[in-house]
């Protein structure tokens, strides 16, 4: 067996921060967020801090959240059995989903297959309630995942076969075949351990819209209309947070929340325009966090339509995008060229098979073979909400226009452009994708390989399905990440999407702000923050 826990030389000091936690607080973000030990002593003054969002987030159930919000919310409330490292690159503070460290488990143990996980529980840590954080609660949270509408993917992603109460403190966790993610799949919020006892006497709803929860702060309002509130929880295991309360205010018009950040009336707001970065950054009391994230937007072609189902009428389209007016004009180049299905960013990028610039030129050619020569015309849908989203549509419909294509722009509310979307139906349309674990496995698994849950263009490749399945057991990394190299290279020759960029996470906030990291699921993690008022 394989043992993974917390190195003697750590428990030592954690002994030693233990002796002195009455005088001090850690001070490097950087060490602390990883753990997220960043407790406030009682005697310490705490501040209040306020968070613009955009929307007010659809659920608190952990099993069922996939929102931006609702992830926030999850995160907050409650914990999970691992978390991730915290690494710096560049000067910022950015999660390592590679580093997995100890949470509610303080260590495991891997068979010599690694297909079995057991999992010891840290002793002592319970719910908000008072309920303990026991093997039972556990295998509950993960039977919660198994059979959610959300979840349920995951928990397939993650191949897990099966969870068993060793003893109170101990879980068993059995994969039906190796699978590298495991650990990065279960330290995100859907595997969030819930109080088994609180949930079973509320009643199967409950968890929609109340919380329970081991973590760090406690839900006092939540209407996703105005706002949330959370107040410190100040028995929490790690050490009570340095914030006494997190005020989240739903703020739909990004103008809006640039200007609540502006004033300083919100001391952090989220999704800030590019256009607005500059004049932010002109403010001496605010910080402006840029990230390159994992966050991708496609222009995504149905295969199974024609004249998409055609190989050289998808790479035309590819040599017609207009990429430097795209990233300058509509992103002020808060973002870059995306040159694979998988950001730039993730362990095991590749751009080879990457040949498209902006050639009209060779545009019509492709078109020609195909037997295009006249141009075709084509329904493409605009999901609204999203600025940049309408801007490059009407820049990429001028383009096609130029060689004979007419592009017919049909403009959905969000909630139907995401229900058409799963229909696998549109012809055409701008997507945008985060994927929360860094690893070409988890994002290829979604969206292009041929069973994947979210692959609605119906790309469909015998070749990258294998080596997508090859790659997924394969516990050789260097051969894991050869094999994901091929199927990129396919997938960007056979071109399901046209790559348009790689999004910036933006993050505006007040410069009394420290602790902050970025994750690339992006989702502010409150508990490393302080703020000095």
């Amino acid at each position: 067996m394989k043992r993974f826990k917390l190195m003697s030389t750590l428990v030592a000091f954690s002994i030693m921060l233990a002796g002195c936690a009455s005088s001090a607080n850690p001070t490097n973000p950087a060490s602390t967020a990883a753990t997220g030990n960043t407790g406030t002593p009682a005697a310490a003054v705490k501040s209040n801090l306020t968070v613009a969002y955009s929307e007010g987030g659809t659920t608190l159930d952990p099993a069922e959240a996939n929102d931006l919000t609702s992830d926030t919310l999850v995160l907050a409330a409650y914990d999970q059995l691992v978390t991730y490292g915290i690494k710096t690159e560049d000067g910022a503070n950015i999660a390592n989903t590679e580093d997995i460290q100890p949470m509610l488990a303080e260590s495991w143990e891997v068979s010599d297959d690694n297909t079995v996980y057991t999992f010891k529980l840290k002793q002592g840590v319970t719910f908000q309630s008072g309920n303990p954080v026991n093997a039972e609660a556990v295998a509950y949270s993960f039977d919660r995942v198994a059979s959610s509408s959300s979840g349920s993917f995951l928990y397939g992603m993650a191949a897990i076969k099966s969870v068993k109460v060793v003893d109170d403190s101990t879980v068993e966790i059995t994969l039906t075949n190796a699978n590298h993610n495991f650990l990065q799949i279960i330290a995100m919020y859907t595997f969030s351990i819930v109080d088994q006892k609180t949930v079973e006497a509320q009643g199967a709803d409950y968890l929609k819209t109340n919380a329970a929860g081991s973590g760090p702060f406690t839900l006092e309002k939540w209407d996703p209309a105005t706002e949330a509130v959370f107040t410190a929880n100040e028995s929490y295991w790690q050490g009570a947070p340095s914030l006494s309360k997190v005020t989240m205010k739903f703020t739909k018009e990004a103008s809006n929340r640039v200007l609540l950040l502006d004033k300083g009336d919100v001391d952090m707001a989220i999704e800030i325009p590019p256009k607005d970065v500059a004049s932010l950054q002109s403010n001496t009391d605010l910080t402006v966090a840029s990230n390159a994230s994992n966050r991708i937007l496609f222009f995504a072609m149905n295969n199974n339509v024609k004249p998409f189902d055609n190989v050289k009428v998808r790479q035309a389209i590819n040599y017609a995008i207009p990429y430097d007016e795209l990233l300058s004009g509509v992103m002020y180049g808060q973002a870059k060229q995306m040159k694979s299905a998988v950001a730039s960013n993730t362990p095991g990028f590749t751009d080879a098979g990457f040949v498209y610039e902006h050639n009209l030129d060779k545009a019509k050619e492709l078109l020609a073979e195909a037997g295009y020569a006249d141009g075709f015309t084509f329904d493409f849908t605009l999901g609204s909400g999203f600025d940049d989203w309408e801007d490059d549509a009407v820049l990429i419909q001028a383009e096609l226009a130029k060689i004979g294509v007419t592009m017919n722009i049909n403009k959905l509310a969000r909630a139907q452009f995401l229900e058409q979307q799963k229909t696998n139906n549109l012809t055409s349309y701008i997507s945008k994708w985060t994927s929360f674990v860094n690893d070409p496995g988890y994002h290829l698994g979604f969206l292009l390989y041929g069973k994947g849950s979210s692959n609605y263009i119906n790309y469909s490749n015998a070749e990258v399905d294998k080596l997508w399945e090859e790659a997924n057991v394969e516990t050789d990394a260097a051969k894991r990440t050869a094999l994901y190299e091929q199927a990129q290279e396919i997938i960007t020759t056979e071109a399901p999407w046209a790559y348009l960029y790689e999004y910036n996470r933006i993050v505006g906030m007040s410069n009394k702000i420290s602790g902050y990291a970025f994750y690339p699921d992006e989702v502010i993690r409150f508990y490393p923050l302080s703020f000095e008022q």
